[in-house]
């Protein structure tokens, strides 16, 4: 039997295609005003060279190219075959532009807030604004499924849990940029209320200028990143968007202890503190806590997932629905009073006394050898371990990583003896040593207040 043309359509790639483009239609264009706003975008840079006055002929050709690509891909996407296409093109050139300036070493300021402004508003528009590219995950979102992970007394993905994140992250962009504008040129002078010339010895050592690029751009450039990732997606990431989840976590927790022992080398290396780099050290060990327990639940429905037969990439980059779980009746509504609003953000997250001891010891130990005359082996010890100490302390208030805490076992047991062993300590640094380290370590056996539960990973929190 001849089969008939119409179902020989159907069944073809590209009436397949073709449906697909057809659901969704509907939901592009309420966000097809986004593609012109690129496309305006691409414009302003385009003229902006000529604008300001751009030196640099290779950061010229870079923002004329940048500018013309961002116009022809916001034009593309507003064909539904080519939304996909145009709008992860328009996210990478987007990406570039973060790093452009730096690249190139941007002769003014005009030319370094130009491309990352544009960089950061082409990637919302493209990717945060509108719903995602790609049918297979607006599919998996429009699934039925829980809001919060099975087991679990709260949704790790609300914006409330979010909001600290990203304000945590914009006031780390504002430090790392004002950093930035001092080793690119723009200002001639930087703050610093406590440390002398520390901060311009810091900005201009030997370390610093091991980096091809300013390493503080660059730190503006991850906080931007991190406030975008911070913004995408919906309450039900942790399912929907496992990828950015993951990238998200390693954006954070990764570069932001890199971040925190390169500031915890500045005495070692340098010979300097610089105020500003250990505020932004200390937002970014902040952050920490607020991100990890959205990789926990992340990683639970991963396992669920591959363990019910279902394919490990597809899922982690398309997202799925799962079993268990339930309805988010506990996270505030918009316009609840804002007492409630605000203890929302931090649930999952707590300060037990013992953790807090842990950081005053830590920040003690940190400071000792200016105030007890230490140095050599003893001063810079007592400097790196109580870095340590506090990182781990300020990292164990998430409660799904509360076992962490455990290692300032080590380290204050090793503080307690180390003033013994190690040249250059005074009799006041032993002494200060022994019991800050002692103190430190039958602190941290104590795990401290849990608030909430997690589900499978709950014997995990010990």
């Amino acid at each position: 039997m001849m089969r008939e043309p119409h179902a020989e359509r159907e069944a073809s790639p590209d009436h397949a295609e073709g449906g697909h483009l057809e659901m969704t239609r509907p939901m592009r264009e309420q966000w097809l005003w986004t593609n012109a706003a690129v496309a305006l975008l691409g414009l302003w840079l385009i003229s902006s060279p000529f604008t300001f006055g751009y030196t640099r002929p290779a950061l010229l050709t870079s923002d004329v190219v940048s500018g013309v690509l961002l116009v022809v891909l916001a034009v593309a996407a507003f064909v539904p075959r080519y939304d996909f296409y145009g709008r992860w093109g328009v996210a990478l050139v987007g990406t570039w532009l973060q790093f452009a300036p730096l690249v190139f070493w941007a002769p003014t300021p005009a030319a370094y807030i130009t491309d990352t402004l544009v960089g950061a508003l082409a990637i919302t528009l493209s990717i945060l604004v509108p719903m995602m590219p790609g049918m297979a995950h607006h599919m998996a979102m429009l699934q039925p499924g829980p809001d919060i992970p099975p087991g679990w007394t709260y949704n790790p993905s609300t914006w409330h849990q979010r909001a600290p994140m990203i304000g945590l992250a914009f006031v780390g962009w504002l430090l790392s940029r004002y950093l930035a504008a001092y080793q690119l040129g723009y200002i001639n002078h930087v703050w610093e209320p406590f440390f002398g010339e520390g901060t311009v010895r810091v900005l201009t050592s030997k370390v610093s200028k091991m980096w091809p690029i300013s390493d503080a751009g660059l730190g503006a450039a991850a906080y931007t990143f991190e406030m975008l990732m911070a913004w995408m997606g919906g309450k039900t990431r942790w399912r929907t968007m496992p990828w950015m989840v993951t990238f998200f976590f390693i954006l954070v927790v990764p570069l932001g202890i890199t971040s925190i022992v390169l500031v915890i080398l500045q005495p070692l290396v340098v010979g300097y503190w610089c105020t500003i780099c250990l505020l932004t050290a200390v937002v970014m060990l902040v952050m920490i806590p607020f991100t990890v327990d959205e990789v926990v639940a992340m990683g639970q429905f991963m396992a669920g997932r591959v363990r019910a037969g279902k394919p490990f990439w597809r899922t982690f980059f398309v997202g799925d629905t799962t079993e268990g779980g339930g309805p988010d009746s506990r996270t505030p509504q918009y316009g609840a009073p804002l007492a409630s609003q605000i203890p929302a953000g931090a649930w999952g997250v707590t300060l037990p006394v013992t953790l807090a001891f842990s950081v005053l010891l830590g920040i003690w130990l940190m400071f000792a050898p200016a105030v007890l005359g230490g140095t050599a082996m003893a001063a810079n010890n007592d400097r790196l371990v109580g870095a340590l100490i506090v990182t781990v302390a300020v990292v164990s208030t998430a409660e799904v990583v509360r076992a962490l805490r455990l290692l300032n076992v080590l380290f204050g047991a090793w503080i307690a003896a180390s003033g013994w062993m190690l040249s250059g300590a005074t009799a006041a640094g032993r002494w200060s040593g022994l019991v800050a380290g002692a103190l430190i370590l039958v602190l941290s056996l104590r795990r401290g207040h849990v608030g909430e539960r997690y589900g499978a990973w709950q014997p995990w929190i010990v």
